[in-house]
Protein backbone atom coordinates (compact mmCIF):
# COMPACT_ATOMS: atom_id res chain seq x y z
CA UNK A 1 0.00 0.00 0.00
CA UNK A 2 1.25 3.49 -0.89
CA UNK A 3 0.92 5.79 2.12
CA UNK A 4 1.70 9.47 2.27
CA UNK A 5 2.41 11.40 5.45
CA UNK A 6 0.69 14.68 6.28
CA UNK A 7 2.64 16.52 8.95
CA UNK A 8 6.22 17.37 9.85
CA UNK A 9 6.12 18.17 13.56
CA UNK A 10 7.94 16.28 16.33
CA UNK A 11 5.37 13.45 16.50
CA UNK A 12 5.52 12.95 12.73
CA UNK A 13 9.32 12.95 12.71
CA UNK A 14 9.74 10.77 15.82
CA UNK A 15 7.02 8.22 15.12
CA UNK A 16 5.15 8.33 11.82
CA UNK A 17 8.01 8.70 9.38
CA UNK A 18 10.19 5.96 10.97
CA UNK A 19 7.24 3.56 11.24
CA UNK A 20 6.11 4.05 7.65
CA UNK A 21 9.67 3.82 6.37
CA UNK A 22 10.28 0.57 8.26
CA UNK A 23 7.01 -1.20 7.46
CA UNK A 24 7.63 -4.07 5.01
CA UNK A 25 4.20 -3.82 3.38
CA UNK A 26 4.13 -0.06 2.94
CA UNK A 27 5.51 2.12 0.19
CA UNK A 28 6.25 5.39 2.01
CA UNK A 29 5.24 7.55 -0.93
CA UNK A 30 5.93 11.06 0.29
CA UNK A 31 5.53 13.88 2.80
CA UNK A 32 3.45 17.02 2.81
CA UNK A 33 3.61 19.65 5.52
CA UNK A 34 2.54 23.18 6.23
CA UNK A 35 6.25 24.08 6.46
CA UNK A 36 7.85 23.16 3.10
CA UNK A 37 11.40 23.19 4.48
CA UNK A 38 10.48 20.74 7.23
CA UNK A 39 8.65 18.54 4.73
CA UNK A 40 11.71 18.40 2.48
CA UNK A 41 13.96 17.57 5.42
CA UNK A 42 11.69 14.72 6.54
CA UNK A 43 11.36 13.37 3.01
CA UNK A 44 15.12 13.48 2.42
CA UNK A 45 15.77 11.71 5.72
CA UNK A 46 13.65 8.73 4.63
CA UNK A 47 14.42 8.73 0.93
CA UNK A 48 10.95 9.68 -0.20
CA UNK A 49 9.31 12.51 -2.13
CA UNK A 50 8.31 15.90 -0.81
CA UNK A 51 4.97 17.32 -1.95
CA UNK A 52 4.18 21.03 -2.10
CA UNK A 53 0.48 20.40 -2.75
CA UNK A 54 -1.65 18.12 -0.60
CA UNK A 55 -3.99 17.22 -3.45
CA UNK A 56 -1.03 16.07 -5.53
CA UNK A 57 -0.04 13.73 -2.70
CA UNK A 58 -3.63 12.43 -2.39
CA UNK A 59 -3.64 11.67 -6.11
CA UNK A 60 -0.55 9.45 -5.75
CA UNK A 61 -1.40 7.34 -2.69
CA UNK A 62 -3.80 4.70 -1.40
CA UNK A 63 -3.85 6.04 2.17
CA UNK A 64 -2.63 8.90 4.31
CA UNK A 65 -1.10 8.94 7.77
CA UNK A 66 -1.88 12.20 9.54
CA UNK A 67 0.20 13.83 12.29
CA UNK A 68 -1.28 17.32 12.47
CA UNK A 69 -3.17 19.41 15.03
CA UNK A 70 -6.66 17.93 15.42
CA UNK A 71 -8.58 20.74 13.74
CA UNK A 72 -6.27 20.57 10.71
CA UNK A 73 -6.36 16.77 10.76
CA UNK A 74 -10.16 16.67 10.71
CA UNK A 75 -10.40 18.91 7.65
CA UNK A 76 -7.76 17.03 5.68
CA UNK A 77 -9.00 13.60 6.78
CA UNK A 78 -12.48 14.30 5.44
CA UNK A 79 -10.91 15.62 2.24
CA UNK A 80 -8.74 12.51 1.87
CA UNK A 81 -11.67 10.17 2.56
CA UNK A 82 -13.76 11.89 -0.09
CA UNK A 83 -10.85 11.28 -2.47
CA UNK A 84 -11.10 7.56 -1.63
CA UNK A 85 -7.99 7.40 0.52
CA UNK A 86 -7.80 5.19 3.60
CA UNK A 87 -6.99 6.95 6.87
CA UNK A 88 -4.38 6.37 9.56
CA UNK A 89 -5.20 9.20 11.95
CA UNK A 90 -4.00 10.42 15.32
CA UNK A 91 -5.86 11.19 18.51
CA UNK A 92 -7.85 13.27 19.15
CA UNK A 93 -9.78 12.91 15.92
CA UNK A 94 -11.00 16.50 16.26
CA UNK A 95 -11.70 19.05 18.96
CA UNK A 96 -15.35 19.60 18.06
CA UNK A 97 -18.08 17.07 17.50
CA UNK A 98 -18.96 18.72 14.20
CA UNK A 99 -15.43 18.28 12.86
CA UNK A 100 -15.31 14.67 13.98
CA UNK A 101 -18.72 13.89 12.56
CA UNK A 102 -17.64 15.27 9.17
CA UNK A 103 -14.75 12.78 9.09
CA UNK A 104 -17.00 9.85 10.05
CA UNK A 105 -19.59 10.81 7.45
CA UNK A 106 -16.92 10.99 4.72
CA UNK A 107 -15.60 7.58 5.77
CA UNK A 108 -19.07 6.04 5.69
CA UNK A 109 -20.01 7.60 2.37
CA UNK A 110 -16.87 6.40 0.59
CA UNK A 111 -16.29 3.10 2.41
CA UNK A 112 -12.63 3.78 3.12
CA UNK A 113 -10.96 2.14 6.11
CA UNK A 114 -9.91 4.19 9.13
CA UNK A 115 -7.69 3.53 12.14
CA UNK A 116 -6.99 6.14 14.80
CA UNK A 117 -3.66 5.83 16.60
CA UNK A 118 -4.53 5.71 20.30
CA UNK A 119 -0.96 4.74 21.18
CA UNK A 120 -1.77 2.57 24.20
CA UNK A 121 -4.24 0.46 22.25
CA UNK A 122 -1.49 -0.67 19.89
CA UNK A 123 1.04 -1.68 22.53
CA UNK A 124 1.12 -5.47 22.74
CA UNK A 125 1.04 -5.66 26.55
CA UNK A 126 -1.80 -3.17 26.81
CA UNK A 127 -3.83 -4.81 24.05
CA UNK A 128 -3.57 -8.19 25.77
CA UNK A 129 -4.47 -6.71 29.17
CA UNK A 130 -7.53 -4.94 27.79
CA UNK A 131 -8.75 -8.13 26.12
CA UNK A 132 -8.27 -10.06 29.36
CA UNK A 133 -10.10 -7.52 31.52
CA UNK A 134 -12.93 -7.08 29.01
CA UNK A 135 -13.71 -10.78 29.40
CA UNK A 136 -14.17 -10.37 33.18
CA UNK A 137 -17.60 -9.56 34.61
CA UNK A 138 -18.33 -7.52 37.69
CA UNK A 139 -16.07 -4.50 37.43
CA UNK A 140 -17.16 -1.99 40.04
CA UNK A 141 -14.98 1.02 39.31
CA UNK A 142 -11.92 2.11 37.39
CA UNK A 143 -9.28 4.80 37.81
CA UNK A 144 -7.01 6.19 35.09
CA UNK A 145 -4.19 8.66 35.69
CA UNK A 146 -2.28 10.19 32.77
CA UNK A 147 0.17 12.73 34.15
CA UNK A 148 2.68 14.40 31.87
CA UNK A 149 5.18 17.20 32.39
CA UNK A 150 4.98 18.59 28.86
CA UNK A 151 4.88 22.21 30.04
CA UNK A 152 6.98 21.84 33.20
CA UNK A 153 9.83 19.70 31.91
CA UNK A 154 11.79 19.31 28.70
CA UNK A 155 9.45 18.07 25.97
CA UNK A 156 9.45 18.41 22.17
CA UNK A 157 5.72 19.18 22.46
CA UNK A 158 6.00 22.11 24.86
CA UNK A 159 5.57 24.65 22.03
CA UNK A 160 2.51 22.92 20.57
CA UNK A 161 -0.17 25.63 20.24
CA UNK A 162 -3.13 23.24 20.27
CA UNK A 163 -1.85 21.49 23.43
CA UNK A 164 -1.36 24.85 25.11
CA UNK A 165 -4.91 25.78 24.16
CA UNK A 166 -6.74 22.49 24.84
CA UNK A 167 -4.58 21.04 27.61
CA UNK A 168 -4.47 17.59 29.13
CA UNK A 169 -8.16 16.82 28.68
CA UNK A 170 -7.74 16.66 24.91
CA UNK A 171 -4.14 15.46 24.69
CA UNK A 172 -4.00 12.57 27.17
CA UNK A 173 -7.72 12.18 27.87
CA UNK A 174 -8.12 10.11 24.67
CA UNK A 175 -5.47 7.66 25.92
CA UNK A 176 -7.32 7.09 29.19
CA UNK A 177 -10.67 6.65 27.48
CA UNK A 178 -9.22 4.27 24.89
CA UNK A 179 -8.25 1.90 27.70
CA UNK A 180 -11.32 2.25 29.94
CA UNK A 181 -14.11 2.10 27.35
CA UNK A 182 -13.35 -1.39 25.98
CA UNK A 183 -13.41 -2.78 29.53
CA UNK A 184 -16.10 -0.80 31.38
CA UNK A 185 -18.33 -0.14 28.38
CA UNK A 186 -20.06 2.86 26.87
CA UNK A 187 -20.16 6.07 28.87
CA UNK A 188 -23.73 6.77 29.93
CA UNK A 189 -22.96 10.08 31.63
CA UNK A 190 -20.11 12.48 32.22
CA UNK A 191 -21.10 13.03 35.83
CA UNK A 192 -18.58 15.65 36.92
CA UNK A 193 -15.43 17.50 35.90
CA UNK A 194 -13.21 19.75 37.98
CA UNK A 195 -9.99 21.69 37.56
CA UNK A 196 -6.82 20.83 39.45
CA UNK A 197 -3.44 22.62 39.50
CA UNK A 198 -2.14 23.86 36.16
CA UNK A 199 -4.06 22.23 33.34
CA UNK A 200 -4.95 19.22 35.50
CA UNK A 201 -8.53 18.01 35.28
CA UNK A 202 -10.53 15.35 37.10
CA UNK A 203 -13.44 13.69 35.29
CA UNK A 204 -16.05 11.27 36.67
CA UNK A 205 -17.84 8.89 34.31
CA UNK A 206 -20.79 6.53 34.68
CA UNK A 207 -20.77 3.55 32.34
CA UNK A 208 -23.72 1.63 30.90
CA UNK A 209 -22.34 -1.50 32.61
CA UNK A 210 -23.08 0.09 35.99
CA UNK A 211 -19.42 0.79 36.75
CA UNK A 212 -18.03 4.22 37.42
CA UNK A 213 -14.58 5.58 36.57
CA UNK A 214 -12.41 8.59 37.26
CA UNK A 215 -9.79 10.25 35.10
CA UNK A 216 -6.95 12.43 36.39
CA UNK A 217 -5.21 14.14 33.50
CA UNK A 218 -2.36 16.63 33.38
CA UNK A 219 0.39 18.01 31.17
CA UNK A 220 1.74 20.20 33.97
CA UNK A 221 2.64 17.62 36.62
CA UNK A 222 6.06 17.87 38.26
CA UNK A 223 8.49 15.69 36.29
CA UNK A 224 8.97 13.40 39.30
CA UNK A 225 5.20 12.81 39.43
CA UNK A 226 4.73 12.06 35.74
CA UNK A 227 3.45 8.70 34.59
CA UNK A 228 0.35 6.80 33.56
CA UNK A 229 -1.62 4.07 35.24
CA UNK A 230 -4.99 2.33 35.15
CA UNK A 231 -6.54 0.38 37.99
CA UNK A 232 -9.76 -1.64 37.93
CA UNK A 233 -11.60 -2.97 40.99
CA UNK A 234 -14.48 -5.40 40.98
CA UNK A 235 -15.90 -8.69 42.20
CA UNK A 236 -12.80 -10.56 41.06
CA UNK A 237 -10.34 -8.24 42.75
CA UNK A 238 -7.93 -5.61 41.47
CA UNK A 239 -6.24 -5.37 38.07
CA UNK A 240 -3.56 -2.85 37.15
CA UNK A 241 -2.37 -2.01 33.66
CA UNK A 242 1.18 -3.34 33.23
CA UNK A 243 3.92 -1.03 32.06
CA UNK A 244 4.84 -1.49 28.42
CA UNK A 245 8.39 -2.02 27.21
CA UNK A 246 7.49 -0.95 23.67
CA UNK A 247 7.81 2.49 22.16
CA UNK A 248 5.55 4.49 19.89
CA UNK A 249 7.18 3.40 16.62
CA UNK A 250 6.39 -0.34 17.03
CA UNK A 251 2.90 0.64 18.14
CA UNK A 252 2.37 2.68 14.97
CA UNK A 253 3.68 -0.21 12.87
CA UNK A 254 0.96 -2.32 14.53
CA UNK A 255 -1.63 0.39 13.83
CA UNK A 256 -0.56 0.32 10.18
CA UNK A 257 -1.05 -3.45 10.21
CA UNK A 258 -4.57 -2.82 11.50
CA UNK A 259 -5.29 -0.43 8.65
CA UNK A 260 -4.01 -2.93 6.09
CA UNK A 261 -6.21 -5.63 7.62
CA UNK A 262 -9.26 -3.36 7.58
CA UNK A 263 -8.73 -2.58 3.90
CA UNK A 264 -8.40 -6.29 3.06
CA UNK A 265 -11.34 -7.56 5.08
CA UNK A 266 -13.72 -4.61 5.06
CA UNK A 267 -14.19 -5.08 8.82
CA UNK A 268 -13.80 -1.91 10.87
CA UNK A 269 -11.13 -1.81 13.53
CA UNK A 270 -12.25 -1.09 17.13
CA UNK A 271 -10.20 2.12 17.02
CA UNK A 272 -11.78 3.51 13.87
CA UNK A 273 -13.04 7.03 13.21
CA UNK A 274 -16.45 6.22 14.73
CA UNK A 275 -14.82 5.22 18.05
CA UNK A 276 -12.66 8.35 17.94
CA UNK A 277 -15.79 10.44 17.39
CA UNK A 278 -17.34 8.94 20.53
CA UNK A 279 -14.19 9.91 22.45
CA UNK A 280 -14.53 13.45 21.07
CA UNK A 281 -18.15 13.57 22.25
CA UNK A 282 -17.18 12.52 25.78
CA UNK A 283 -14.35 15.05 25.96
CA UNK A 284 -16.69 17.77 24.69
CA UNK A 285 -19.16 16.99 27.49
CA UNK A 286 -16.37 17.14 30.06
CA UNK A 287 -15.10 20.42 28.64
CA UNK A 288 -18.57 21.94 28.91
CA UNK A 289 -18.71 21.00 32.61
CA UNK A 290 -15.27 22.54 33.19
CA UNK A 291 -16.39 25.81 31.61
CA UNK A 292 -19.38 26.29 33.92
Amino acid sequence: MRIGLLGTGPWARMTHAPALSAHPDVDFAGVWGRRPDAAKEAADEHGTRVYDDVDALLADVDAVAVALPPAVQAELAARAARAGRHLLLDKPLATTVEQGRAVVEAVRETGVASVVFFTSRFLAETEAWIAEQASVDGWFTGRAEWLGSVFTGESPFSDSPWRQDKGALWDVGPHALSVLLPVLGEVREVAAAAHGPGDTVHVVLRHASGASSTLTLSLTAPPAAAGAGVELRGAGGVARLPESSEGAVPALVRATDALLAATRTGRPHPCDAAFALRVTEILTEAEALLER
